[in-house]
């Protein structure tokens, strides 16, 4: 298994980006600005293969972006405050159960979620159950979404891909089960086994997939941050990423997150007041 270092030194030949993943079926929204919205999603994204300022692999070099030292460096004090999270593990929400759209690689309780942020919406009460992480997340320029993302043992999210280039990805390992090599996440070719206190920043917008084939949970924080680019793409991206909090896609994920943030926390009070 070669590490992204060197596949960095040795790199394959140039990857492509596909605008859909064979087998998944598109997003059907009927609403015509939704339509509309959509295809200068397709423009700007081919745009922005042209104007990033640091390159379109698979996977990074981590020294691309020298912040991820500081946040790697910090990872127990946002290990400790997933542990907190955890003792109510069985009462996080599905993924799919927060944003629809995720019915399509998953439809169960094998992949849980615990959102601080996303797209201009925080969570306050959980900002407050975890204020070292969302301190940390501040050294992450463009942060756009912070989560904690929780694979279930003996789950597999099928090939899929992003629905935006214009954004990258951060998981930061914070519980990683043995044996590592019966978990991991290819993007497009490269594969990436999660390494506790280790950072990878990857495009979501290849295709990927990932798996825990062990027998206990693997859980990472998960960070959506905005993409380096020159002009024009940097201004098209900053448009339509401060336009993308309107659509039906994010909107109904915060009106179902703040549905199930609300039924969480009323539990936790019935619980203390038992």
């Amino acid at each position: 298994m070669t590490s992204v270092a060197e596949r960095q030194a040795h790199p394959p030949p140039d990857p492509t980006q596909h605008f859909g993943t064979e087998g998944i079926k598109p997003l059907a929204r009927v609403i015509f600005v939704t339509r509309l919205f959509m295809r200068v999603v397709a423009f700007v994204e081919r745009l922005n293969l042209t104007c990033s300022t640091v390159g379109n692999p698979p996977i990074y070099d981590n020294a691309v972006f020298p912040w991820t030292k500081e946040v790697e460096r910090e990872w127990r004090a946002i290990r400790a405050e997933l542990d907190r999270v955890l003792t109510r593990q069985a009462d996080l929400p599905g993924f799919h159960e927060i944003s629809a759209d995720v019915a399509s690689i998953s439809q169960d309780g094998g992949w849980k979620t615990f959102l601080l942020s996303g797209y201009g919406f925080k969570s306050q009460p959980n900002i407050a159950l975890c204020p070292q992480t969302w301190r940390v997340c501040q050294k992450i320029p463009g942060l756009i979404t912070v989560m904690f993302s929780i694979l279930e043992p003996g789950k597999h999210l099928p090939a899929h891909r992003g629905p935006y280039n214009g954004v990258l990805r951060l998981h930061l390992g914070l519980i990683v089960p043995e044996p590592r090599e019966q978990l991991g996440i290819r993007v497009d070719t490269q594969l990436y086994r999660w390494k506790e206190g280790e950072a990878v920043i990857f495009d979501d917008a290849y295709e990927h997939e990932a798996w825990n084939r062990t027998a206990h949970t693997r859980v990472v924080l998960f960070v959506d941050f905005v993409k380096p680019m020159r002009f024009p793409g940097n201004f098209l991206n900053w448009l339509l990423l401060h336009l993308a909090v309107f659509t039906p896609f994010i909107r109904e994920g915060m009106d179902n997150h703040k549905a199930r943030e609300k039924k969480f926390y009323e539990e936790a009070e019935a619980l203390r007041n038992r």
